[in-house]
């Protein structure tokens, strides 16, 4: 047989193991054959790397010899042979020794010729994604600190591995929601791609995992089912930092899922710029993709998240509750929902209704309340002014319209309601008028707060937004 016969025949076998595969799987494991040599009873396969001489027979050698015996005969013998000093061109040959793998093939057809088989395909091993079913998009609040990673986020579940954000790299503090956005995202491929290999894994978890492999001298399983995943997912990656070893692991992994059309996420409590003791290589393919902030929550996520968190748990909060809440703690969203659930204890222990008084019991003694900065004058008038519409500037000049007039009046008023400030010096910071003036303006409108309900309810209405500030 020429050369060129025995490479037509090979290139037929190509053509029979497409059909019958994943097409990631082919384009990263067999492309990369080529027949050395075929010298009527042995075909001798020259392949790029151990691994890959591994993987074929761990995975694919019953597949292999169905195909092998229809085009070359049957009873053909299988060896490999892999360069492995290019540059002296020295090589190492192996001879196919397993008879058969764990999985069974199907009977496989090609043009019309069926290729003679008593078992099944290789199927995909069954796979505990780790996903948490509770985290998804549907309960997963969005607001301005998120948005982009949530965008992203959905994204990539609609289409992995198709869009440019890969890897999607997702850094935050704690309890910002990290963990939440990237089951949602797993939990919603599975929806769409039954068929994919999701796995969720914190780095710790890794971590631990790579160490077993190497003390019980599995390393190689442990990287072949690592490089079988098709969305994976990694967790805090920040705490592989120093692990020099893992590190190396974890690169040759990233490195096969990108090259073969795989999605990676990842999340970290800060920045890739910001990671310390990271090999540059790994850091480098961290920014390959979307690097994406997840702040933390301001008032109105807050609230929005307290608010979808009593609706789902049917219970009924005061809004003036929920709201002191929002304001008054800042750190994370397992914050907020905690105190919600220790509010739900103390109601049921005490028998009593949720009130602002329980609030803040609770709130004082599960977290350290936000630290709000003293109000001082200059934040009471600019606060009124854009209560009003009105400039500033206006409110020193000397135009006595009644407008202004007003506007002035009240924020005298305010300031000396919730500033420690003397009259003087709040007649110097707004409008640069005596002490007499702001007397007679806190007079004048505690007397229209007295029988103006409308103007009761303006008053009332902007100090509210002052505690806010």
């Amino acid at each position: 047989m020429t050369d060129n016969n025995f490479v037509a025949l090979w290139d037929r076998c190509l053509k029979v193991i497409a059909d019958n595969i994943q097409e990631s799987t082919f384009n990263a494991f067999f492309l990369s054959i080529r027949p050395m040599k075929f010298d009527g009873n042995t075909l001798m396969l020259g392949v790029p790397s151990p691994f890959v001489y591994e993987y074929l027979e761990k995975h694919y050698i019953d597949l292999l010899r169905k195909v092998i015996y229809h085009h070359f005969g049957e009873g053909t013998r299988l060896t490999y042979c892999v360069l492995t000093d290019k540059a002296n061109k020295k090589k190492q040959e192996w001879e196919s020794e397993r008879t058969s793998t764990a999985v069974q093939p199907k009977a496989i057809v090609r043009d019309g010729n069926k290729v003679v088989a008593s078992q099944p395909m290789p199927a995909v091993q069954e796979l505990d994604s780790r996903l948490n079913p509770k985290y998804n998009f549907e309960n997963f609040i969005e607001g301005l600190s998120n948005k982009l990673s949530r965008t992203a986020g959905e994204a990539v579940a609609q289409n992995p591995a198709k869009t440019s954000f890969n890897p999607l790299f997702i850094y935050g503090s704690s309890g910002v929601g990290k963990t939440h956005l990237v089951n949602a995202i797993g939990t919603r491929i599975k929806e769409l791609y039954p068929e994919k290999r999701v796995l969720y894994v914190s780095a710790h978890l890794f971590q631990v995992q790579y160490t077993n492999s190497v003390r019980e001298n599995t390393v190689n399983d442990f990287i072949n089912f690592y490089q079988s995943i098709d969305v994976l997912i990694i967790d805090d990656v920040q705490e592989f930092a120093a692990l020099t070893k893992t590190q190396n692991t974890f690169f040759h992994i990233f490195n096969h899922l990108h090259q073969t059309g795989k999605q990676l996420i990842l999340t970290s409590d800060r920045s890739p710029v910001m990671l310390q003791g990271m090999e540059d290589r790994l850091l480098t393919r961290f920014k390959w993709g979307l690097i994406a902030e997840m702040e933390r929550p301001n008032v109105e996520l807050r609230k929005n998240i307290l608010w979808d968190k009593v609706r789902r748990d049917g219970l009924k909060f005061p809004e003036k509750v929920i709201d002191f809440i929002a304001e008054n703690v800042d750190e994370s969203v397992r914050d907020l929902e905690g105190i919600i659930i220790s509010l739900m204890a103390y109601s049921t222990v005490y028998n009593r209704n949720v009130d602002i008084e329980m609030a803040e019991r609770v709130v004082r003694k599960a977290v350290r309340m936000v630290e709000k900065k003293p109000l001082d004058v200059p934040d009471v008038l600019e606060k009124v002014c854009e209560h009003y519409g009105v400039d500033t500037n206006a409110v020193f000049s000397k135009a006595r319209k009644r407008e202004i007039v007003q506007v002035r009046q009240v924020a005298m008023y305010l300031a000396k309601k919730h500033t420690e400030a003397s009259f003087a010096k709040i007649g110097s910071l707004i409008g640069k008028r005596d002490h007499a003036t702001v007397l007679h303006a806190c007079k004048i409108v505690g007397a229209q707060i007295e029988v103006n309900k409308v103007f009761r309810s303006e008053i009332e209405e902007l100090e509210n937004e002052l505690r806010r500030k």
